[in-house]
């Protein structure tokens, strides 16, 4: 315990050295140029804090997968002050952001991460993150085409019973009773360390990337023959199941001319990664993975309408060679893992990893429509409605590419920005198999 406070005291007094070096060159002009189109618009700029300061709320979510939830979101920003010549191009100068969560079934997760762009005035951004996760609640439906079967069943666990094809996955759920009650479900136990760096280029429009990652992964089933990941890792369908290390060398190259990176009004955010583990790095599996991404962010009728903007997304993944079965899900993105197809970030109409595959693909859109915002208790507050539909799909590979693979769901979301940099995301979604609720911090793109 002692040497874990003083880890995060060591974290910390860094975070504090970095900010000084760099705020301590006030009221000096930017010691390189910097793209126009980055710059925060006048109502951002308005509204962001100068100095030091903390947000945080509690996190409580009801989840028919991992019951009710109860933990706390917090972060710490370093924004300088207005006359520093960073102010009016990055929404803060560092932050830290420290997540403890905890549900009623048992899935537990503290996490600690930081950025820091434009380390010591250089062109350099440094990113890191540290965290532990146990979530005994993982939902797997097979891999490729055969987790884009609809939702199947025999009524009571009867097979002489007609089979119940294409149904809800609430109606889906309380039919796996018996030897069937876990069937889809499987543990992950996950200790991860990531650090990156990014050099900027042409006026920070370009950013290249270099980073290292471990993780220390266990993968089990309960204590039961007839769950499906058992089944699957038995016959040798999938990689992945028991304890597993995995390293990966990380490289990518952006594209970023988003005005404000938590909440943009406008530009776009493009990025190919990389990610290749091997043997030889020590690893346990030979594979790599490739991410393809592409936001994009434009203000409708400004002069018109206070703020609301357009954001569209689209991403592209593959993976190849002998990965285990949970890297099919995790694309990596310069801003942090995208886990998919479903839950809070792809598709949200459906459950997290409903689909599975070497090849996904996904599309977001929404419409964030700013429709009222005041101040109180020295706190900026700004409400937005946000209707979206989220499209995806997964292949076994790309000669096999189709649109039949396609699956899409749609919802209705409220954002609360607060303080410019938090935002508080309510998103409430649907599909032909299932609806849920979400509260996160944070945009889903």
């Amino acid at each position: 315990m002692n040497f874990k406070i003083s880890l995060l005291c060591l974290f910390f007094s860094f975070i504090h050295f970095t900010i000084e070096a760099q705020i301590s060159s006030d009221s000096i002009k930017l010691p390189f140029s910097i793209a126009l189109e980055k710059k925060l618009c006048t109502e951002d700029i308005a509204n962001k804090k100068e100095g030091v300061y903390l947000t945080g709320i509690p996190d409580i979510s009801s989840d028919p997968v991992n019951g009710i939830g109860f933990g706390a979101e917090g972060s710490i920003f370093f924004n300088g002050k207005k006359n520093d010549p960073f102010f009016c191009f990055t929404p803060y100068r560092a932050a830290a952001n420290l997540a403890i969560f905890y549900t009623t079934k048992s899935q537990r997760e503290i996490k600690l991460d930081f950025d820091i762009p434009y380390v010591f005035n250089s062109k350099w951004r440094l990113r890191g993150e540290l965290a532990y996760e146990v979530n005994p609640n993982n939902l797997y439906f097979g891999v490729n085409t055969k987790s884009l079967q609809g939702l199947s069943y025999y009524p009571g666990n009867d097979s002489s019973k007609t089979l119940v094809n294409n149904a809800s996955y609430n109606d889906y759920e309380n039919a796996l009773t018996g030897n069937s009650a876990d069937f889809n479900t499987y543990q992950k136990q996950e200790a991860i360390i990531n650090l990156s760096a990014e050099h900027s280029y042409f006026d920070g429009r370009i950013r290249a990337l270099i980073g290292i990652e471990a993780a220390s992964i266990n993968i089990t089933t309960p204590l039961n023959k007839y769950a499906l990941l058992q089944q699957d890792a038995r016959s040798n369908k999938v990689l992945g199941y028991g304890k597993n290390l995995i390293t990966f060398l990380q490289v990518g190259l952006i594209y970023d001319t988003r005005d404000l990176e938590p909440d943009p009004s406008s530009g776009s955010f493009a990025e190919l990664t990389n990610e290749l583990s091997l043997q030889a790095l020590g690893s346990q599996f030979n594979f790599n993975k490739i991410f393809v991404h592409y936001n994009y962010y434009h203000r409708i009728f400004p002069s018109v309408l206070k703020k609301w903007v357009f954001a569209g997304r689209i991403g592209l993944g593959y993976t190849s060679g002998d990965a285990p079965f949970y890297e099919y899900q995790d694309q990596w993105s310069s801003e942090g893992s995208i886990e998919g197809l479903g839950g809070g970030h792809t598709m949200r109409g459906f459950k997290q990893s409903r689909f599975l595959g070497r090849v996904m693909e996904f599309t977001n859109l929404e419409l964030r429509c700013r429709l009222w915002q005041f101040k109180a208790l020295q706190q900026n507050l700004a409400f937005s409605l946000v209707p979206f539909v989220d499209a995806g799909g997964v292949w076994d590979d790309f000669n096999k590419l189709n649109f039949n693979n396609f699956r899409y769901s749609e919802g209705l979301g409220l954002r609360i920005a607060w303080n410019t940099n938090t935002i508080l995301r309510f998103d409430y979604a649907v599909s032909k198999e299932d609806h849920q609720f979400f509260f996160e911090l944070n945009h889903a793109f």
